[in-house]
């Protein structure tokens, strides 16, 4: 909370992104991503915080069975060695949002460990009329919600957490839950409900989600329009950490 009253100068060596994806057979198919990454940060004008350097490899694999044309099995496992700066970082927001070795383990409170999501999707589709997809399991709340074909990838893209996702969400990864996707054409919506075994408060809480989505094809190119709402259950402590109060976004 001092971060107000904190210079810190921070770069980082990136160490290479490497993103591989293998069909199998038509039915199945593996896919990988590994990166690393050396953060460095000055610290001036007081605070906690400390000079140096600190590093980080995340390595994720992702399992993908198609059974049918309309059925998807689908699981991803998390490993990492090391923190980079986010265990020394003076700002609430991570200096690298990928998966690091906090976040692999024990997930959500959850005593699980390395398994980040598993789930199933069965898609309905009409033809000239859009699809309908339902899927359930332990799932990735930023799957669904807030995507940014820009901003939204903290291994190939931006690694600051600021330029991932919208913090004002409080969008929730690798969880319990269920969600419903329907397409067609420029049109778009998806809703979502999950629980979650821990926050930052230490409590077990419900999250939803609501988003409706237009693409649009104009003379610059094509554009998204997202309309969002997510909400949360009644126990994250209030500013002054006395009262437990709901979230809504």
């Amino acid at each position: 909370m001092y971060a107000r009253h904190v210079l810190v100068t921070a770069f980082a060596l990136g160490l290479g992104v490497s993103a591989r994806a293998y069909d199998v057979n038509e039915n199945f198919s593996i896919g990988a991503t590994l990166a690393g990454a050396v953060q460095c940060q000055e610290v001036a004008e007081g605070g906690d915080a400390t000079d140096g350097c600190r590093g980080a490899v995340p390595l994720q694999l992702e399992l993908s069975l198609r059974p049918t044309g309309a059925d998807e099995l689908f699981v991803k496992l998390g490993f990492a060695a090391g923190k980079a700066l986010n265990s020394a970082s003076p700002f609430v927001l991570a200096p690298w949002a990928a998966d690091l070795e906090d976040d692999v383990e024990d997930i959500n409170g959850r005593n699980r460990d390395h398994l980040l999501a598993a789930w199933y999707r069965h898609t309905f589709a009409w033809a000239g009329e859009g699809s309908l997809a339902t899927s359930f399991g332990i799932l990735d709340a930023t799957d669904y919600l807030d995507g940014n074909e820009y901003a939204n990838d903290e291994y190939g893209q931006f690694m600051n957490e600021a330029f991932v996702n919208a913090g004002t969400y409080g969008l929730p990864s690798y969880d319990t839950g269920a969600a419903v996707e329907w397409q067609g054409g420029a049109w778009s919506a998806s809703a979502l409900a999950m629980n979650v075994g821990e926050n930052d408060d230490g409590s077990h809480y419900d999250f939803w989600g609501l988003q409706a989505g237009y693409q649009a094809e104009t003379g610059f190119g094509t554009g998204h329009y997202r309309f969002i709402v997510t909400g949360a259950s009644r126990d994250f402590l209030d500013p002054e950490g006395v009262d437990q109060e709901p979230r809504l976004g």
